[in-house]
């Protein structure tokens, strides 16, 4: 009696993939009208609804830009949704900068530190001290100052470079979110 079943595996079962199966195997067509792509990327149809959409890499993208969190929900149960999103959410933003630790513990950046150098300062100052510095240096090297010194005017550029970075470091650190309490 012959054999019914083949196997393309010639006698080595370790050739063949795992799960590699012979049957046809089962697509879900996206969800979008006219589309004939494979639809791999499960969307909500609502929220809190377990039924889903499933769309191509495409439309699940364009769906995703136009989702609105909140709808069908009346205007005060999106704000209370929110808040409590907000709440829930606000230990994440709490712990992007550790305020507590200071210098020369990672918590300033490669960038911070080279503009600490720039403005003739040591690694530990505070901002107070960035402000002050970056005051004098640039109060002697503006343009206005130094007419036709280009090496003032480039020591200028530098030093406003380095006070916009530690600004920004600074907004960062101080950052609270709306609602917060000390």
């Amino acid at each position: 009696m012959a054999r019914n079943s083949r196997s393309n595996d010639w006698g080595f079962p370790r050739w063949r993939a795992y799960g590699a199966a012979r049957e046809a195997q089962r697509v879900r067509m996206c969800d979008r009208f006219g589309c004939d792509k494979p639809g791999d990327c499960p969307a909500p149809k609502s929220p809190n609804s377990p039924e889903r959409w499933y769309f191509c890499a495409e439309h699940a993208g364009e769906y995703n830009r136009n989702w609105d969190y909140f709808q069908g929900l009346d205007q005060e149960e999106r704000e209370q949704r929110e808040r409590d999103e907000r709440r829930d959410a606000g230990g994440y933003q709490g712990s992007a900068y550790h305020s507590w630790g200071g210098p020369g513990d990672g918590s300033r950046s490669r960038d911070e530190l080279h503009a600490l150098k720039a403005l003739d300062l040591e690694d530990d100052a505070d901002f107070e001290a960035v402000k002050k510095s970056w005051r004098m240096l640039a109060k002697e090297n503006h343009p206005d100052v130094k007419p036709g010194d280009t090496q003032a005017a480039a020591r200028f550029q530098t030093i406003q470079a380095a006070y916009e970075v530690l600004r920004a470091a600074e907004e960062r650190r101080t950052w609270k979110p709306r609602g917060a309490v000390d």
